[in-house]
């Protein structure tokens, strides 16, 4: 699986590290396929999860009722950890839901968090600040989803999907014309359930290590999904180690991917 580094790689690839990768709303382990080649070709071991509903979970969207079930791959991955070891954990978009709560639970497990335009509220949504700063706010676009309701018309939509003309000037608009074409085959609806994430400073009781986890942010200057405005948001009230700025939409693995790798490595 892993394969000689290069050269001109960053000293920081001297250390073989395993990278987890989480991807964001209605995306899937698919979306990294450029940056998984790339740690992987710079001797990095890379698990890239699929959470529930994702295209490779086999979970139907409409059948996750809770945060917890979403994102019980990605804990289920954490747990089974060996004694010892620790990973670095990247998320992307509503993926930074994924990796505070994996941080809340396992945070003794995660050498590094990397947010890459992502959701990173500390408690998850649970003030109108927190809505303003995490949700994305697509109003100017015109009615932008499609819903679905699993449960019947007189219940609550059970999923949600970004309409497939929306899709590449919202998250792809600067992507490459292929990966923007893979993406509107691959993309599926994501659970409403995936708002309803809620954390508590000790989560129940288990002793909580978040705020020994580094954690960094990588900003996307043109993204059209998570304003620029609210990640600089994010970061003023919960502010990361380092921060660091990519010239891109809000899909950089397909934009950037030697310069998301290269930011990656850097901030190690």
């Amino acid at each position: 699986m892993h394969m000689d580094a290069g050269d001109d790689f960053s000293e920081s690839c001297r250390s073989t590290e395993h990278f987890v990768l989480v991807h964001g709303a209605g995306h899937g382990a698919w979306c990294w396929f450029r940056l998984v080649r790339l740690l992987q070709d710079s001797g990095h071991r890379v698990s890239a999860v699929d959470l529930a509903g994702a295209a490779g979970s086999l979970v139907d969207p409409n059948h996750v009722r809770s945060f917890d079930d979403y994102n019980a791959p990605l804990l289920d991955l954490m747990a089974s950890l060996p004694a010892g070891d620790k990973v670095i954990l990247i998320g992307h978009s509503a993926g930074g839901l994924s990796v505070v709560h994996a941080m809340h639970l396992f945070g003794d497990r995660i050498k590094q968090a990397i947010f890459i335009a992502a959701t990173m509220l500390q408690f998850g949504y649970q003030t109108e600040q927190d809505i303003k700063d995490g949700v994305p706010d697509l109003s100017e676009h015109g009615d932008v989803y499609d819903l679905t309701f699993g449960l019947g018309a007189d219940h609550p939509p059970t999923a949600v999907a970004l309409r497939k003309e929306f899709q590449r000037i919202i998250l792809y608009q600067q992507s490459p014309q292929e990966d923007s074409a893979l993406a509107s085959i691959l993309l599926r609806p994501w659970p409403t359930a995936l708002s309803t994430a809620r954390f508590t400073g000790d989560d129940g009781g288990v002793e909580s290590f978040i705020d020994r986890v580094r954690r960094v942010y990588i900003k996307t200057e043109n993204d059209r999904m998570v304003q620029p405005e609210q990640q600089e948001a994010m970061i003023r009230r919960w502010p990361p180690s380092k921060v660091m700025v990519m010239d891109t939409d809000h899909s950089p693995f397909f934009t950037a991917p030697e310069l998301l790798f290269n930011l990656i490595l850097k901030s190690l």
